[in-house]
């Protein structure tokens, strides 16, 4: 792989006698790590813990993620190692129920660690300002399943008027790329000093515009997958100058190699490839200044919905989730159900916010007919004995994920039934008897035709 020149003149003067160790590392392959979702409970057989995350893991080499039902089930996520590092200030800092924003959250890598690691009760609204990459963020936080869930499609300025509304911002935000460099080596030509000066103002106005929307106390984690200080530790500076941002110490272990700021002296934590198992990764804690508070009222009920006409659910669909005091809301004849802390926080952002997905989507009423959705499939709080279970084997599961036909054991009963792979749950059918209706969401499906020649799978 061949680096800008201008890179490596930059990161040379950076780093200086370790510049030669970075760009060896970054020849060499890059590590594969995941990181399993602790509601459905895999059992790995392979893979060595990630030190700074209670449940990624390291594997021996890639595998067909595309070709295996687990991964579509939402049991694990392919993340990067030195991104999982955002566990240690939650866990830190975070010590009851929150709601928390993630602010540039596409595909979901953070917003599902998120889900994994705050206290619960919490609410995470994962927010992608990019139309297409907000729809790929809706369907991973489905497939992981937790129903304290909302995803909106804002810029960060619409976010930052709910003043006061969230206790923790996590801005992951848009960078120049140099700690992906091992991982997309095209990406180097598309490196230049104009593009990082142009992120880093970026990065500013983003986390600015989203300021107001912190609560006075509160925190926010700022990150980047790049190494220079622009982006870096010269915006951490500019935060704490020009908002009154508090920096906050992350605990990390000398085993780590972890590497402290390189300018300033506020806490902040580098990932480099040459140190750490992992790709090139920045992050740093911010406390907002205490201060008057003038939060978002978080309703209990919307009486709007009362007031129209709602379609009527069966009986029997009060019964497809387990626990909790489920709130209604209806959009057309769809129906989703929200805990009442999820509701509270979806009636503060209705009218606001575009928002793509709240909660669990149950289904959708058809005449006399009520589809139960993929979501609901998805959900940790499915309750499994309200469908008959099917578990068909690999081969039908992936004509399954690619909406082909699939054939259901005999003794399959009529009408919906739910397919499941080592019994996690991948989604419905409906079964006619002389064939079953794939349900299974065409934008989700796998569009490869093709099967790997060498199949490696969890």
């Amino acid at each position: 792989m061949a680096l800008p020149v201008d890179f490596i003149t930059r990161t040379r003067a950076l780093l200086g006698n370790e510049y030669e160790k970075l760009e060896k590392a970054l020849q060499d392959d890059a590590p594969v790590s995941i990181r399993t979702n602790p509601a459905k409970g895999l059992q790995l057989t392979q893979g060595t813990p990630v030190p700074w995350s209670l449940s990624g893991y390291y594997l021996p080499e890639r595998l067909s993620f595309t070709f295996d039902p687990l991964f579509h089930a939402g049991t694990y996520y392919v993340q990067e190692a030195s991104s999982m590092f955002l566990e240690q200030a939650v866990r830190t800092y975070v010590k009851g129920p929150v709601t928390c924003l993630d602010l540039c959250a596409a595909p979901g890598g953070k917003s599902t660690d998120l889900h994994s690691v705050l206290p619960q009760g919490s609410v995470v609204v994962s927010n992608e300002v990019i139309r297409t990459r907000s729809h790929v963020l809706a369907e991973n936080m489905q497939k992981w399943g937790y129903p304290d869930q909302i995803v909106t499609n804002d810029d960060p300025e619409e976010i930052g008027k709910l003043t006061h509304l969230f206790d923790l911002i996590v801005a992951d935000v848009p960078c120049s790329g140099e700690g992906m460099f091992r991982k997309d080596a095209g990406s180097t030509g598309e490196w230049s000093v104009a593009n990082v000066l142009l992120c880093a103002a970026r990065q500013k106005r983003i986390v600015r515009d989203a300021w107001n929307a912190l609560k006075p106390g509160g925190m926010l984690v700022y990150s980047t997958c790049t190494y220079n200080l622009e982006e870096n530790e010269e915006n951490i500076q500019y935060f704490v100058e020009a908002l009154g941002a508090e920096p906050l110490s992350i605990p990390t272990l000398p085993e780590w190699n972890v590497c402290q700021a390189l300018k300033y002296g506020n806490p902040a934590y580098h990932f480099f490839p040459h140190r750490t198992k992992g790709e090139g990764f920045f992050m740093a804690a911010l406390r907002k200044p205490e201060g008057e508070i003038e939060a978002v009222r978080l309703k209990g009920k919307d009486k709007r919905q009362k007031q129209k006409q709602m379609p009527k659910a069966p009986a029997e669909v009060d019964g497809y989730l387990r626990g909790h005091d489920w709130v209604d809301v209806w959009e057309g004849a769809t129906l989703s159900k929200l805990s009442p802390g999820c509701f509270a926080v979806y009636s503060a952002l209705s009218g606001k916010l575009h928002l793509l997905a709240s909660g669990i989507e149950v289904g959708t009423c058809k005449g006399k007919d009520f589809i139960p959705s993929q979501s609901l499939a998805m959900s940790t709080m499915l309750d499994r004995e309200a469908f008959p279970n099917a578990d068909i084997g690999w081969e039908q599961d992936i004509a399954y994920l690619r909406k082909e036909a699939v054939s259901l054991p005999a003794q399959a009963p009529k009408g919906y039934v739910l397919l499941t792979y080592k019994d996690h749950p991948l989604g419905f059918v409906k079964n006619l008897g002389n064939r079953a209706n794939n349900l299974y969401p065409q934008e989700w499906r796998i569009r490869s035709g093709h099967n790997p020649e060498t199949l490696r799978i969890l």
